[in-house]
């Protein structure tokens, strides 16, 4: 997916069970990264964007993700676009999702204590091995030395989606442009594949974007957002560690 995974388990088990575990977990984001690539010819998004296969003939992963993209193009007022850049593209649900998948495959595994990093979207489950909640700095969008905001999280997820790395990468489908008016856009919450869409869809809005985060709120995802021009913006409820 274009990016390095970290996993670390804070559970006591035998090792040989937990490194068992995460060559599971590997094994997982490699299938995912050979069926939804947009850049391996070969992989289902690319097969089904030349019409070499049909919906019907797709496996029931890429028929969920299609739908939930179609739900969430809905639910953003069509900010969340898997079109956007004009082809199919549904890495900006996928990478969430594909690791909130992995963090259910740990816990039916058993394990109870767990972080999952990917490139920045983060599933944990449990305490750290210290016992404590898991902290996460999230980057200062300019100086990448530093950080804006420390969070603790027990269980839970959170997804960062910004310019400071790629550019501006994610396209505002209303004007086919880079989105513009935000710099970095960081959403936690239950699910790594909705944090993960809502960041991505904010990011799309612009400024209207800190708003409309404002009312994910009462679903229980929290938000923190850095402008282009440097305002900082945090939802009242953010996990932030003291």
């Amino acid at each position: 997916m274009g990016t390095v995974v970290s996993i670390e388990l804070a559970d006591d088990q035998p090792p040989e069970q937990l490194r068992d575990m995460i060559a599971e977990v590997c094994d997982w984001l490699h299938e995912v990264d050979r069926r939804f690539s947009t850049y391996k010819a070969e992989s289902e998004v690319c097969r089904l964007q030349r019409g070499e296969i049909t919906l019907a003939g797709c496996s029931p992963d890429m028929r969920h993700v299609l739908d939930v993209c179609a739900d969430l193009w809905r639910d953003t007022d069509g900010y969340f676009d898997a079109y956007a850049g004009g082809s199919l593209d549904p890495s900006g649900y996928v990478k969430g999702w594909s690791v909130e998948v992995a963090s259910a495959r740990l816990a039916d595994a058993g394990s109870t204590r767990h972080y999952i990093n990917a490139g920045g979207d983060i599933r944990m489950r449990g305490g750290n091995p210290d016992g404590e909640p898991w902290r996460v700095g999230i980057r200062h969008p300019w100086e990448a030395d530093k950080i804006s905001w420390v969070l603790a999280v027990t269980e839970g997820a959170v997804a960062t989606s910004g310019t400071y790395e790629r550019g501006h990468h994610v396209v505002n489908p209303r004007t086919g442009k880079p989105a513009r008016g935000l710099r970095s856009v960081t959403v936690v919450g239950p699910d790594l594949s909705m944090a993960d869409a809502y960041a991505t869809a904010a990011l799309a809005m612009g400024e209207a974007g800190i708003s409309w985060l404002a009312q994910r709120a009462a679903d229980g995802y929290q938000s923190a957002v850095v402008t282009d021009d440097g305002r900082a913006f945090s939802s009242a409820n953010l996990p932030a560690a003291v």
